[in-house]
């Protein structure tokens, strides 16, 4: 007999046991637990089928109908049940945790896997995700203007098995209008919310989460209301790192771009550019004067950011001088501010 499970149970287990997420490829294309493995009873359109006939003639037609598109792909389903499950258990989910999940279950379960169902389905999950976002995090933000290395501050960080959350790499977009350069397709909202959720759930709460300072809109995504908040409201070590410097780092990482992208890019900033800005940073592109157009974009996003940066509270920000671009050193002199410098909190945690 299968198990029905709820949804820490299921979490818990998920960090040894596959999961198969049983909804249709769009379903699970909207939004899906990270790892899952999508193995679907029905396909986009018979699922669009059985919700018509539903309507129209009831329960008893509909699971008929869903036997028959079912039936012929049980031998099929069973055997790739079994390659994927990990000493003859798994995990099973569907939307609500209602009849393709217990179908599947008792499939499974009739074929020699051990099957624990989610309570309540992936609804449950995102339910749980949205509050969780709630929870206290002990966030040290890495705030710094365009251009100061703070994502690759991040990525040393996490090198050395520091708790980091990249916000960028989830929503495939660097925040700026060239943000999208050199990055795969942006994911629906609800993913880059689970996504974040992930990372999040396997970090100790009450110690130090670093995060990199964001507007709330990461392109296409927004970061959750409630995050968004307490990273607003958190310590801040600020790189104080001279223009130059921010000048060839910007240079370094989109020079290499296709030019018509690039000029698209300043096309989309055109009005808050203004005309004479846009026109000499358009012409300076066609001449491969790659630092003039960094330094005319930096005008702009210098001005951005310093606005942003007067809605923060001033006594929780810690500036450090950057005269390197020696990323090691740069992080060396950051972990030594955090904790020489700066108090941080042990919220109580609660999961």
């Amino acid at each position: 007999m299968y198990h029905m499970i709820d949804i820490t149970d299921f979490l818990r287990k998920s960090s040894f046991l596959p999961i198969l997420d049983v909804r249709t490829p769009d379903e699970y294309n909207r939004g899906r637990i990270p790892g899952s493995i999508n193995l679907p009873l029905f396909s986009n359109e018979e699922r669009k089928i059985l919700g018509i006939l539903y309507k129209q003639k009831g329960r008893d037609p509909a699971i008929l109908k869903g036997l028959e598109f079912a039936g012929k792909k049980l031998k099929d389903y069973v055997s790739r049940a079994k390659d994927i499950s990990k000493n003859h258990s798994t995990l099973v989910h569907c939307w609500r945790g209602g009849l393709r999940s217990a179908s599947i279950a008792w499939l499974l379960d009739t074929a020699g896997i051990r099957t624990y169902v989610l309570k309540g389905g992936y609804k449950s999950y995102r339910n749980y995700v949205l509050k969780y976002f709630q929870t206290s995090f002990n966030f040290l933000v890495i705030g710094g203007m365009t251009g100061s290395g703070k994502t690759e501050l991040l990525q040393c960080l996490k090198a050395q098995n520091m708790q980091v959350v990249d916000l960028e790499a989830f929503a495939h977009h660097k925040g700026s209008a060239f943000g999208a350069l050199g990055q795969a397709p942006q994911t629906t909202n609800e993913q880059f919310e689970n996504n974040i959720f992930n990372q999040l759930y396997q970090y100790n709460t009450a110690e130090t989460i670093w995060i990199e300072d964001e507007s709330q809109n990461i392109g296409y995504n927004l970061i959750p209301k409630p995050l968004f908040n307490q990273i607003l409201h958190a310590n801040m070590i600020y790189l104080d790192v001279p223009v130059d410097k921010r000048i060839q780092r910007l240079v370094r990482d989109y020079s290499s771009f296709n030019t018509d992208f690039l000029k698209a890019c300043i096309q989309k900033i055109s009005k808050r550019l203004g005309g004479t800005r846009t026109d000499n940073a358009l012409k300076a592109l066609d001449k491969r004067r790659y630092h003039e157009v960094a330094e005319s974009m930096l005008q702009h996003y210098d001005k951005t950011y310093a606005f942003s940066m007067t809605k923060r509270d001033s006594s929780k920000i810690f500036k450090v001088e950057i005269n390197t671009t020696d990323m090691a050193r740069i992080s060396e002199l950051v972990l030594k501010l955090s904790k020489d410098h700066i108090s941080t909190f042990h919220p109580e945690v609660k999961r």
